[in-house]
């Protein structure tokens, strides 16, 4: 098992969750695939966005077939964001972008959530790698992430 994905596991049994993560049939680098693979509505599928402000980074969790809105996303952030560069989101995520899950992080990141997802029962977030993913309710990612539940799309 990757040290990602085992960071993955360990922070979903950390938060109290039998939710173990399961190796797709083939890469899941978007949320179309991830959902195909899943067998759900691409809304179901939990995309980690990265911004990058001054004081570091903030993670967006959106379904599947929303954007977030930089303006938006800003606000939120109370600061100017700018998309977050790939080494940077490796060095304080320790995940690799197409598999950047929405815990396990190595620095705890300030968290946004989408409320699109609290429409469904379960949603899909990556788990670490680009070929594996785990099921949640909704409410149990909330709790797990510290994330705060707010309008960021457009």
């Amino acid at each position: 098992m990757s040290k990602s994905l085992a960071r993955v596991a360990a922070a979903l049994r950390a938060a109290g969750l039998d939710s173990v993560p399961v190796e797709a049939k083939g890469e899941i680098r978007t949320a179309e695939a991830a959902a195909a693979d899943a067998g759900v509505a691409v809304d179901q599928i939990v995309k980690s966005i990265l911004f990058r402000g001054e004081g570091g980074l903030f993670l967006f969790l959106t379904a599947g077939g929303n954007r977030v809105d930089p303006a938006k996303a800003a606000a939120l952030a109370g600061e100017a964001l700018s998309r977050a560069e790939i080494e940077l989101v490796r060095e304080v995520t320790g995940f690799a972008i197409g598999g950047v899950a929405p815990l396990g992080h190595l620095t705890p990141l300030p968290t946004f959530l989408d409320p699109r997802l609290l429409d469904f029962a379960e949603v899909w977030a990556a788990a670490g790698t680009p070929r594996h993913m785990f099921r949640i309710a909704p409410e149990d990612l909330v709790r797990a992430t510290g994330a705060r539940v707010t309008d960021f799309t457009g």
